[in-house]
């Protein structure tokens, strides 16, 4: 009788081991998403807070542009992420410049010139590179 306690003991143990583990695989992967990336609207939100306030016509074409570039980096291997991705991004962000006012725009440049830096130097150990 001791046996039967131990092992369905041991059972009810390990099932709830796995749903925790479950549980936090979805939260991670609901705080971005996809396996980490970031929603299109925490990426407006984030774009908002380093910008300042964006009107309604901003955030929807924003939105759209956010959008854009996901479906077509989903439609991506992972070799051609890695060869295209960056051109993608680019162009993705050239056109989300081109909504923002002028303002706005010095903001924005200051924002990705702060994403470059904390990538550059990411990883590899060494101190970022600075853009000149």
């Amino acid at each position: 009788m001791n046996i039967r306690k131990f092992v369905l003991c041991a059972v009810a143990c390990g099932a709830m081991a796995s749903v925790s583990l479950l549980q936090a695989q979805e939260e991670k992967k609901g705080k971005g998403g996809r396996g980490g990336m970031p929603t299109v609207e925490q990426r407006l939100e984030r774009l908002e807070q380093a910008v300042g306030s964006l009107t309604d016509t901003q955030k929807g074409k924003i939105k759209d542009l956010y959008a854009k570039a996901a479906e077509q980096m989903q439609g991506l291997s992972q070799e051609e992420r890695r060869e295209k991705g960056m051109e993608i991004m680019r162009e993705s962000g050239k056109a989300i410049r081109d909504v923002l006012t002028a303002d706005q725009q010095t903001k924005y440049d200051e924002m990705m010139a702060q994403g470059r830096g904390n990538r550059s130097s990411g990883g590899k150990g060494g101190k970022g590179k600075k853009d000149n």
